[in-house]
């Protein structure tokens, strides 16, 4: 198994005070994707503070980086059109020559789901869009031209020439952990994402989140048996931060390679962690993270099977 080591980086400082070099710094350290969350703003304390778009972002990282992949961690209809969104994809996808990933979830009940003047849409309806958002957009991404008239979104001989740089189109990291989710991601992700259980969050222990995960993979195995895909061809993505251990994994190297090789063990292929932002749950010392992403998989290769 290829382990693979990610970071997210948060849209909250300006592009000329220290934006810019995050990006570049992230390809200098040797991640392989630089993810970035796409709201229109989120919780406290970020809520109140600085908080800039994520296509924008994305599109300034590809143009300031050359071999880093980039992506969303994740997207969600809660805001987003498959139309408008697959044009600035395909966009992005262009100017960074092929370095995107499309991370896509069902989104939730925060700012964003208001943000528009709507009610809040309950865990059904966001599963009934989401179920009929990734096809849609799926078919704008491949297609030349395509028409569709659904119950929550519409497309009218909306065209994307040339298509992606990425064939037969960039690839998508589902973030699921319903039966709908995990089919989708079983028929249409090249990954899937987690942040493992978030009942076991505030009260759970790290083995109980080792075993919850482990059943979430079980459920994406049985998915994509039902449509007659090798599980072993989508792509394990553990998102860091919203476990049991919290940021504990990010307080020293050693800390972050027992916790990275726990989930390595159960199948997970990506392990992302967040770049510190001080004053926050994703405060971490900076030399800490900075030896993590240099030293952390090498170690983790040392180690026996």
């Amino acid at each position: 198994m290829v382990m693979r080591l990610s970071t997210v980086i948060l849209p909250v400082r300006r592009w000329s005070e220290g934006g810019r070099e995050q990006w570049v710094r992230a390809e200098e350290l040797g991640f392989h994707t630089a993810y970035t969350y796409d709201h229109l703003s989120w919780r406290v304390p970020f809520r109140d503070g600085p908080w800039f778009g994520a296509v924008p972002t994305l599109t300034a990282a590809a143009a300031a980086t050359e071999r880093v992949r980039l992506g969303t961690l994740v997207t969600s209809p809660n805001f987003r059109h498959p139309v408008t969104l697959t044009k600035d994809l395909l966009s992005l996808d262009d100017i960074s020559d092929g370095r995107v990933t499309l991370g896509i979830g069902a989104g939730g009940t925060g700012f964003d789901a208001t943000a528009l003047g709507q009610e809040p849409w309950t865990p059904r309806e966001r599963a009934d869009r989401f179920g009929e958002f990734v096809p849609l957009i799926d078919r704008l991404l491949t297609e030349d031209s395509v028409s569709h008239r659904g119950i929550h979104y519409s497309a009218d001989e909306a065209r994307n020439i040339p298509g992606c740089v990425q064939r037969p189109r960039l690839p998508f990291a589902v973030a699921a952990t319903g039966p709908r989710g995990m089919r989708i991601a079983a028929r249409y992700g090249q990954s899937w994402v987690t942040t493992g259980d978030p009942k076991l969050f505030d009260s759970g222990t790290p083995e109980q989140s080792a075993d919850a995960v482990r059943g979430q993979i079980s459920r994406l195995g049985a998915a994509c048996d039902e449509i007659g895909r090798d599980p072993g061809t989508v792509e394990k993505v553990l998102l860091t931060g919203f476990t049991p251990e919290g940021g504990r994994p990010m307080e020293s190297l050693d800390a972050f390679v027992d916790f990275a090789g726990a989930y390595f063990a159960l199948g997970i292929d990506e392990i992302v962690v967040h770049a510190p932002i001080p004053g926050t749950i994703f405060a971490a010392d900076e030399k800490v993270f900075e030896r993590i992403a240099t030293e952390a998989l090498g170690q983790l290769a040392e180690r026996p099977a």
